[in-house]
């Protein structure tokens, strides 16, 4: 195992190299100013000498290469620079919201896991039944449903409609304090709109997994011998069905980082998704860099987390193979 997370983590240092560096070229080659976007309305009266002088402080009059060459080096030491549009330096804009957002998709992700895992034994036991055609038909719909549209639909029948939960943001709006009781109110919405949202994939793994394992000769024998349904369920069933959904669990994390970024947005949750979205519209070279690398880690990651659990489940898989 110790051998297999060094060798993907040595791997992660090139990977996430090119990434960086294509996030630089992708921004050079965009048509958006940054140095405009800095200067706001200021810009439009400033003369082209000082808009050159601005160019310079913030670096964007050097080659491409040198400026990611100069972000790579400084965030190898632990710097990574300033952000040009949120005016302080990344780590700062990061560590504000990146807690709430790893707390948004925590939550989503292991509701989606859960009820998935659950909804899927209970369809696998009775294949064709009620239940399974029920929750079938549910989750073939939801995989075609955008993350925002369920948002905003969520607003509209739980927060205007019955108004029983908030419609967004951290707190309520008379308060200026953050408490536990009230984050946890504001966040039921977003996390169940982003469960829901990967739901159906976990549900049609769990589902197919079971109940193939079902039907497999040493769940029959298990039956045989008298045990009990419990038993031959949870006991063998499902540990052989859910090996292909631990497989799903790396490969879900870019589409969970995408619905984070949407349901952020529509339920004003205060994560990375705003940050992420004026650093590309401002060209904010340094803020963009670090959030992808954040993001790439996170997919290598969860590559990695799913290898790991397939391999603790299933003992014929040689982790140094």
């Amino acid at each position: 195992m110790a051998r297999m997370a060094g060798r993907r983590a040595l791997f992660a240092v090139p990977v996430l190299g090119v990434v960086t560096f294509g996030v630089f070229a992708v921004a050079a080659a965009s048509p958006f100013d940054p140095v405009k976007a800095y200067a706001g309305t200021a810009g439009l009266t400033a003369s082209q000498e000082n808009l050159d002088q601005l160019r310079a402080n913030l670096g964007v009059d050097q080659p491409l290469v040198a400026r990611w060459w100069d972000w790579l080096t400084s965030a190898f030491q632990g710097d990574l620079g300033d952000s040009s549009v949120m005016r302080q330096p990344v780590a700062d804009v990061i560590a504000e919201r990146m807690g709430w957002s790893v707390l948004l998709a925590a939550t989503a992700f292991l509701v989606a896991i859960l009820l998935g895992t659950g909804l899927g034994v209970l369809a696998a036991r009775r294949p064709g039944g009620w239940l399974d055609r029920c929750v079938s038909s549910a989750a073939y719909t939801l995989e075609a449903a955008p993350a925002f549209w369920l948002g905003l639909l969520a607003i509209w029948f739980f927060a205007l409609k019955l108004d029983v939960l908030p419609a967004g943001g951290l707190t309520d709006a008379a308060s200026d304090v953050v408490t536990s009781r009230q984050v946890a109110s504001h966040l039921v919405l977003p996390a169940a709109v982003l469960g829901v949202s990967q739901l159906p994939w976990f549900f049609l793994y769990v589902r197919q997994g079971v109940a193939d394992a079902l039907a497999e000769d040493p769940v029959r024998g298990a039956r045989a011998r008298g045990l009990s349904e419990r038993t031959v369920l949870l006991g063998h069933a499902l540990r052989s069905g859910m090996l292909p959904m631990l497989t799903l669990i790396g490969s879900r994390v870019p589409e969970l980082i995408t619905g984070a970024l949407l349901v952020e947005t529509v339920f004003s949750w205060p994560g990375i998704a705003a940050a992420t979205v004026e650093a590309a519209t401002s060209v904010d070279f340094s803020l963009l860099a670090a959030l992808t690398v954040l993001a790439t880690a996170a997919v290598l990651f969860g590559n990695l987390l799913s290898d790991l659990l397939y391999g603790l489940a299933d003992p014929r898989v040689a982790f140094d193979g």
